[in-house]
């Protein structure tokens, strides 16, 4: 025997502002996770700028392992301020400060910076540790270089920068490494951040 079924359906119909809110939200996610990241923090860089310029200050004159600490600290210290100075931005822009465009700026930044870590473990003590120093600004230049590529301009340009200095250094004499040190995370630092901070705000 056949079934017979009612030729409208039962269910409640969807309401269709509830059906406009979900494409909304879609949009405005698929927005976010594809824009650029401009959450770049200014001052943040400013103040990672102040850091680096105390910790050449400091480290100059030093015996080497005072030195590798002085400046291991002072990237500490300078990572804590990006960080919080992106998250700031972010808040105060009302954009995703751990997804979309901010993580994969940070997915690529960390590779070379991992690949600083790794190579100062390795050098530091050997005859080749007078290239660490060409060596961070290369790798750190590396990584903004392609962070930068979801970021405005300014960014990868400074990147540039930091990768033409580090190549300067690794050929100058090793007594230049910390003013060629403080030139790049310092000066470029603090350039760059006050560049950003007027243009973009943060």
């Amino acid at each position: 025997m056949a079934v017979v079924r009612p030729i409208r359906s039962t269910e409640p119909p969807v309401e269709l502002h509830l059906h406009a809110m979900d494409n909304l939200r879609f949009i405005r996610e698929t927005m976010a996770n594809a824009g650029s990241f401009t959450a770049v923090p200014g001052m943040g860089m400013v103040a990672m700028g102040v850091i680096a310029l105390a910790a050449a200050a400091l480290a100059a004159g030093h015996s080497a392992p005072t030195w590798l600490l002085t400046w291991c600290a002072g990237a500490v210290c300078a990572a804590a301020c990006g960080f919080f100075g992106m998250r700031r931005k972010a808040a105060l822009e009302a954009s995703p400060a751990i997804y979309g465009p901010a993580r994969r700026f940070t997915l690529c930044l960390a590779p070379p910076v991992v690949a600083g870590a790794v190579l100062t473990g390795i050098l530091f003590g050997s005859p080749n540790a007078s290239l660490l120093p060409g060596i961070w600004l290369l790798l750190y230049g590396a990584g903004v270089v392609s962070g930068g590529a979801l970021s405005v301009r300014i960014v990868p340009i400074m990147g540039g920068c930091f990768m033409a200095l580090g190549g300067v250094t690794l050929v100058a004499p090793h007594a230049w490494a910390d003013a060629m040190l403080a030139l790049g995370f310092g000066a470029l630092h603090v350039i760059f951040g006050g560049l950003i901070a007027r243009r973009y705000g943060g």
